[in-house]
């Protein structure tokens, strides 16, 4: 402390004997910037005194001492005092403590919510353990080629479960299904093996005509028998076609045609009767059908496929994958304890499930999914499968809603052994068995086709608490939505589906994922042109910005130089990256929203397009710390959802999928050399006027690059923007522009013609002398007067005044018209 409590008095009386109150002030501050006021700092009666003299601390800012030594000694003092008052123990202390801190009110974190079939309601989520998630899904029956549903339902699980994973770092464990013993499996296997066989054989032309008309007999019954709209239409579009093919066969075989010809009809009906004929030969032969390895061959195949399918489709693999034939020994046990705690029942070598005793059962309730569904036989008799419905199998059962647990098996069927004789497990109890084995007596999420749940799902969830007896083997059940065609569902059993092969060869698998992603996970999807349109502008849209942030990154600048001042624009455009994210969040806290999530994103990259358009006007450079990020945190997001498939630091990867090398870090620097050289040749040729090297350029612009996936963009008075695109989508980008050019010089051309036809019109008519002008039109008048105009109608009757004013002007208008031709001639000016 500088001087004594004394010193500081006294130099106090000889501030307060200034009698001018703004000299005193500043005679005060003076004195106190010599000497420390506020750390360590006690008060004396001196400075009380003089504090006294002041009400308030000054308002001029350059008087800073006083109004600082002002604001402490008032806190010192714990308020202001009146005059003479004593300063008290409080001042004495003379030391400031901290103030109290107090934390901010934020905001309550928006938490996940899943949509969940078994409340119907989007409930928040909460793992049974911690951020482990428990998560069953089920698996294809595999007979056949996968199609867009599936793709449906595995694209939109995988999205889910990539989410949950990588965003909301939850720690999944994915188990996965593939069913390879089913009624369906069982009678294609069959059906595919007997047509082989019959094929082979080669029957005569005669024999076939013989064996379609008998397979027609069932099939026409079937048909009958059909209500479903969908399917009698598919069943009367075979019949048709195997008709005709029969009728011509029938034709050629009596007109005594060549016998390549018959042979050829023959090839035509053995096709399109292939469906009638493989259920008519597994109606007559199926139960001779004994080697078991024909009913393994089959799945194993299209399981095969099905994996090949959801690699291209960027899918990940589960964690771990169950098959029904390996599990057969679980299943037989599972089956059992559900008998030994009283709901199952053995009836004639098969094993059902007692729905009665488990619905009456307190601790119980069956049909959780689908209350309003129970007792829906022909729901039912699906669930069941087409080889378990006869008379006697339905005979079997207590209740109509019982349904089987192990089915005893039947000739022409695989089996296995058991407690109750040679069978094979019912449909619903292999995931309750192998989910049961690997994930315990609760699990965290099931999914599943929305046309799963009920019965599948609900018989699921009845025989698994059967058999853990509880009343919560599944927390969260999510479904995914239908997939239809053009408003049509899609069904192998329909034949009206579209394999994902076949889709993969119109789009790729980002395209298909974002048309995923464009709609909610829940809902019904149309797989359409105009959907798939939509996403493919969606990635176009996307790929520009990541190809122009690319572009503003590679331009050259120092290692200090990237880091800019921000202005308002910046600051504007970071605010709403800010907020974006706060909304991609929310939306995917709520259901895993990915339609909002793409729109949420789809209206920041505009946003950055607007202030990138606007940085070029002004001939500025846009911030490459601030579109580098908002650039990341999409690539980010889209890596989240599966929609980049490899390793890409920043936007859709460049090159094929798979190879090593980063083709966009090994050719651009090469592309950049090959771009600045070409503008220094076009900027010498436009000085030296030079246009075949011009069109030499834009020939390598418009024609050459794009063959190799390389784009220029020229600016006027900017440097050429260089990038990398697919091979393809820049040809189908120079077809378009050749077919929008060629329809403008159409158009022009059209546009020219019609002019050179009006002025041939227009000339046409100049020739005409005036008072020729109506003698053509004898329809209309009888009677001229000297000058050509009419005065009479074609009836002889005179014409009324305002009619022939109103051709008098006609005649003036064609007077005037016909001068100016004249005058066109005299001048020599037509040619």
């Amino acid at each position: 402390m500088a001087g004594s409590s004394g010193e500081q008095a006294a130099d106090y009386r000889s501030i307060l004997s200034i009698s001018d109150e703004a000299a005193r002030a500043r005679a005060l501050d003076q004195h106190l910037s010599t000497r420390s006021y506020v750390q360590g700092y006690s008060l004396s009666q001196a400075d009380v005194d003089v504090f006294r003299q002041l009400s308030t601390p000054p308002t001029d800012s350059r008087l800073f001492h006083v109004a600082r030594w002002f604001r402490h000694i008032e806190a010192l003092l714990g308020g202001p005092h009146g005059k003479g008052e004593p300063c008290g123990l409080h001042a004495s202390k003379g030391r400031r403590t901290q103030p109290q801190w107090a934390p901010p009110a934020g905001t309550e974190p928006c938490k996940l919510r899943l949509y969940n079939s078994l409340t119907r309601n989007k409930d928040v989520f909460i793992p049974q353990a911690g951020k482990k998630v428990t998560w069953y899904c089920c698996g294809p029956t595999v007979y056949d080629a996968s199609h867009m549903g599936h793709a449906r339902s595995y694209i939109s699980f995988d999205i889910l479960r990539r989410v949950l994973k990588d965003y909301f770092h939850y720690d999944v464990f994915y188990c996965m299904n593939i069913t390879d013993i089913d009624d369906k499996i069982i009678k294609r296997a069959r059906q595919n093996y007997l047509l082989e066989r019959y094929q082979e054989q080669k029957p005569a032309a005669v024999q076939l005509l013989e064996d379609v008309r008998s397979a027609m007999k069932p099939f026409s019954v079937r048909l009958s028998e059909t209500t479903d709209p969908d399917k009698r239409q598919m069943l009367e579009r075979i019949l048709q076609a195997t008709t005709q093919a029969t009728e011509l066969l029938e034709q050629a075989v009596h007109s005594s045609l060549a016998p390549e010809e018959v042979d050829s009809r023959a090839g035509v009906l053995l096709e399109e009767a292939k469906d009638l004929l493989s259920d008519w030969l597994d109606a007559t032969g199926g139960s001779s059908v004994t080697d078991n390895s024909i009913f393994s061959k089959l799945p194993k195949f299209w399981e095969g496929e099905f994996h090949k399918d959801m690699e291209a489709l960027n899918v990940l693999p589960p964690d771990v994958l169950t098959r029904v034939s390996e599990y057969v020994p679980e299943i037989v046990n599972f089956v059992q304890k559900i008998v030994d705690n009283g709901y199952g029942y053995v009836s004639n070598g098969s094993v059902y499930f007692d729905t009665v005793k488990f619905a009456s059962s307190e601790k119980h309730s069956y049909g959780k999914l689908v209350p309003e569904a129970v007792g829906d036989q022909r729901a039912l008799q699906e669930g069941e499968g087409d080889l378990s419905i006869s008379a006697d199998r339905l005979g079997e059962k207590r209740s109509p809603n019982d349904f089987a647990l192990w089915k005893a098996s039947k000739p022409g069927e695989p089996s296995w052994t058991c407690p109750w004789g040679q069978g094979r497990p019912g449909w619903h109890i292999e995931c309750s068995a192998m989910a049961g084995t690997l994930l315990g007596s609760s699990m965290d999420i099931h999914g599943g086709g929305f046309d799963l749940r009920f019965p599948h799902h609900d018989n699921e969830l009845a025989q698994s608490e059967a058999y853990f007896e509880n009343d919560c083997w599944v927390r969260y059940f999510l479904h995914t939505g239908h997939l239809t065609i053009a408003g049509c569902k899609m069904s192998k059993s329909l034949k009206n589906f579209i394999t994902i092969k076949d889709a993969l060869k119109k789009h790729s698998a980002r395209q298909l994922r974002l048309a995923f992603l464009m709609h909610a996970w829940k809902d019904t999807l149309d797989y359409s042109s105009n959907t798939m349109e939509s996403a493919l502008q969606y990635e176009k849209f996307l790929n520009e910005f990541f190809l122009n942030v690319k572009d503003v990154l590679r331009a050259p600048v120092d290692i200090t130089g990237q880091f800019e001042k921000w202005e308002e624009e910046e600051v504007e455009l970071n605010k709403n990256f800010y907020d974006k994210k706060r909304a991609v969040h929310e939306a995917l806290c709520d259901n895993v929203d990915t339609r909002t999530v793409l729109e949420e994103m789809r209206a920041l990259v505009s946003q950055c397009n607007l202030y990138m358009a606007a940085r070029k006007a002004a001939r500025r450079r846009p911030s490459r710390a601030l579109l580098g990020n908002i650039a990341l945190y999409l690539t980010h997001m889209l890596k989240i959802f599966g929609a980049i498939e490899e390793e890409s630091s920043l936007g859709f990867p460049v090159g094929q999928p798979g190879t090593s090398v980063n083709l966009e870090s090994t050719v651009m620097p090469y592309l950049q050399v090959l771009s600045e050289f070409r503008e220094g040749v076009r900027k010498i040729a436009r000085e030296k006027k030079v246009p075949e090297v011009l069109q030499l350029s834009d020939a390598l612009r418009d024609d050459i690059l794009p063959e190799l996936g390389v784009r220029f963009e020229d600016h006027e008075g900017l440097p050429t923007v260089v990038k990398l695109v697919d091979r393809d989508t820049l040809l189908k980008e120079r077809e378009e522009k050749k077919r929008v050019e060629e329809e403008k010089r159409r158009k022009k051309e059209e546009a020219a013609r019609k002019k050179q036809e009006q002025e041939a019109a227009k000339l046409a008519k100049m020739k005409i002398p005036p008072s020729e002008m109506f003698l053509s039109e004898r329809d209309k008048y009888s009677k001229f007067d000297e000058s050509g105009l009419p005065t009479h109608d074609a009836e002889g009757k005179e014409l009324s005044k305002g009619q022939a004013k109103k051709l008098k002007k006609l005649l003036e208008a064609q007077d005037k018209l016909h001068k100016e031709y004249l005058q066109m001639v005299q001048n020599g000016s037509l040619q």
